[in-house]
């Protein structure tokens, strides 16, 4: 106190504290795995546990999803999950950049599938009177195939291509959104390839219209396809050496601005090496599941934008459609 005046009180804003006690913090842990390291003989091994734990906290989230997915889910093959927020956001801009888009019409076809209440309730029924019922989830969850179907939707495609049906999820997302173009005035149509006689059973009902599955080895039936392709999405085989193949096969039947998407880019290069050799640009799309042990696969997409176009007149240089 001086003159009678009394000394001011300094209150440290919360924030600056928090950041305080975090230096603090992270002094004293520095300090301490310095003093482990230097222990004689137990040093060594205490440091080694200490890492050991910073490490297995990455694996502790995953495997309390398995816990929970043991209990609240029948599948045993191709997992189905939502896709966290964050990463949602991601695959709109992502998508933004491959079809010129914006980013706001990006999230509007997002919102459209996942908004549409007809579509669950047709995929629901159809798994529970298929007869894989028993190592199915009824509750309807697209991950990734968010992406195909904003795809569809934007660059309206006269014909799409899949391979890999399995029970034919992708397949009812993409017929989805070509009954939307064609109630647009944008008809299209849906080829799905598999070697399971069985595959594509969800595929019924309304979405069976513009779609339907060609049975037998894929490559034979891409060979036996007379048709220019403007989607392929490769999902069957996920060998690189049966990638590469496919890709080889309908390399002739692209339109000029033909979109390729890979389902297996987060295991294999075939993808980029085709988008390259044949003068394409590519980006790659890694999915986060929400809740899920599942850590994801990915979007790998190669595509040409129209001044990578080159001067072919001919029907297999024709462009996808805009409104």
């Amino acid at each position: 106190m001086k003159n009678g005046s009394p000394t001011p009180v300094v209150v440290t804003p919360p924030q600056q504290q928090v950041r305080s006690a975090r230096s603090v913090n992270e002094t004293w842990r520095g300090s301490l795995k310095y003093l482990m390291a230097s222990l004689p003989l137990v040093g060594p091994a205490l440091l080694l546990l200490y890492r050991l734990r910073i490490a297995l906290g990455y694996f502790s989230g995953p495997l309390r999803e398995v816990a929970l997915w043991l209990v609240r889910s029948k599948e045993t093959t191709n997992w189905t999950y939502n896709l966290e927020r964050t990463n949602t956001c991601y695959l709109a801009a992502f998508l933004a950049e491959i079809t010129s888009a914006s980013y706001g019409e990006m999230n509007a076809y997002i919102e459209e599938i996942e908004g549409d209440e007809k579509l669950r309730t047709h995929i629901t029924d159809a798994v529970t009177a298929s007869a894989r019922s028993m190592i199915s989830d009824r509750e309807v969850r697209y991950g990734r195939r968010v992406g195909w179907y904003v795809l569809v939707r934007t660059v309206k495609p006269k014909i799409v291509v899949e391979t890999g049906v399995d029970k034919g999820l992708g397949a009812c997302v993409i017929t989805a959104a070509l009954l939307k173009n064609r109630a647009e005035g944008y008809p299209g149509d849906y080829y799905g390839t598999d070697s399971n006689p069985s595959a594509g059973e969800l595929l019924c009902g309304e979405y069976a219209t513009c779609g339907r599955v060609l049975y037998g080895d894929s490559i034979e039936s891409l060979r036996k396809l007379d048709t220019i392709i403007d989607l392929f999405i490769n999902d069957s085989d996920h060998s690189a050496e049966y990638e590469e193949r496919e890709y080889q096969t309908i390399e002739r039947r692209l339109s000029n601005r033909a979109i390729i998407v890979g389902d297996n880019c987060h295991e294999t290069d075939k993808l980029l090496t085709f988008a390259l050799a044949t003068g394409r640009r590519f980006l790659f799309f890694h999915e986060r599941p929400a809740r899920h042990w599942y850590r994801g696969g990915g979007i790998g997409v190669a595509f040409r934008r129209e001044r990578d176009d080159g001067n072919g007149t001919d029907e297999n240089a024709r462009t996808l459609r805009s409104p």
